[in-house]
């Protein structure tokens, strides 16, 4: 809906003002008097998020032109890094202004929209759509993209939610040294995003996906199976090449959908956001059934079964 919301009227005052209602609605979680006020805000802080990921990409993609696999992977270098610095900087708030005064940091949403409103005020406010999606492309395309992402799921659960239990729980680290080496693996996934969109546009993003998609669970299964010396250089791998994946995604949504690229985008993201949600669910129930290093295989086994649908995937138009 707020994709559609997007096409029709616009897309910079999207992406210009939700900074600065999510940062504002997440820094006054410690003021909630209630449980159900709690609640409230969350999902207004989830309806705040969806507002600027369904409409952001379709920006992205209109002043990229040929190259929106360049565009895509710095736009997902930013996110990588907000993830890799956000946790760093909510810690510090709460150590010094304690959990009812992090609204504080509310501040530095602010500054983004504002940063945004000057450099963004003057893009051209519609991508001026030709109507809701085609059917046909659509019914042909995101069956597709589905299997990809249910695979990409597994995957991206295991290595961003449980691994720094796994870390601690099987190989007995610190939780010090098992953050130290999620810090590690969102780095490289910084560096995987920027470089991977560069290449998409020139190699080809199917055959790039496909490279992507073969190396990365059998680097996770390697993980299961190696030494404490070579997590490190494992977590390097796997970061630079199971985190790189959605720039290729997003910039086939956005080069298929021209047309429809925020409606197109909030389509693509609702399936993802559902399939990552569910996948976590079962990935941590079979966790406590089986073990967290069986999940951490089940994981790399689920992501290589989805391969073949890559030869589904339409060319670039």
């Amino acid at each position: 809906f707020i994709g559609l919301l997007a096409d029709k009227i616009s897309l910079r005052y999207f992406v210009i003002f939700t900074p600065a209602i999510t940062g504002t609605l997440m820094s006054s979680l410690g003021l909630a008097p209630s449980y159900l006020a709690l609640i409230f805000i969350l999902i207004a802080t989830g309806i705040s998020v969806a507002s600027f990921h369904a409409p952001a990409p379709a920006m992205v993609a209109e002043i990229s032109g040929s190259r929106i696999g360049t565009g895509m992977g710095i736009f997902m270098a930013g996110g990588e890094l907000g993830r890799t610095i956000g946790p760093l900087v909510l810690a510090y708030g709460i150590e010094w202004f304690g959990l009812a005064g992090i609204w504080r940091l509310a501040v530095i949403g602010w500054i983004v929209s504002a940063v945004l409103f000057f450099r963004l005020r003057k893009i051209p406010a519609s991508t001026k759509p030709k109507g809701f999606l085609p059917w046909a492309k659509a019914k042909r395309i995101f069956p597709v993209l589905a299997i990809l992402v249910i695979g990409r799921t597994f995957m991206r659960g295991a290595i961003s939610t449980f691994l720094p239990t796994y870390l601690v729980d099987i190989f007995g680290t610190s939780e010090k040294y098992a953050a130290f080496s999620f810090s590690i693996l969102q780095a490289a996934g910084v560096i995987g995003v920027l470089l991977v969109g560069h290449f998409s546009d020139r190699i080809g993003r199917k055959s790039l996906l496909f490279f992507l998609l073969t190396a990365s669970p059998i680097i996770l299964f390697l993980l299961t199976i190696s030494p404490e010396q070579f997590v490190i250089p494992l977590l390097v791998l796997l970061g630079f090449s199971a985190l790189s994946v959605m720039p290729i995604l997003l910039a086939i949504v956005q080069e298929q959908f021209s047309d429809n690229r925020a409606l197109a985008n909030g389509s693509f993201l609702a399936l993802n956001f559902v399939s990552s949600a569910v996948g976590i669910w079962l990935l941590g129930g079979i966790a406590q059934l089986l073990g967290l290093k069986t999940s951490f295989i089940i994981a790399a086994i689920a992501a290589l079964i989805t391969l073949p649908a890559i030869l589904y995937l339409p060319s670039k138009d």
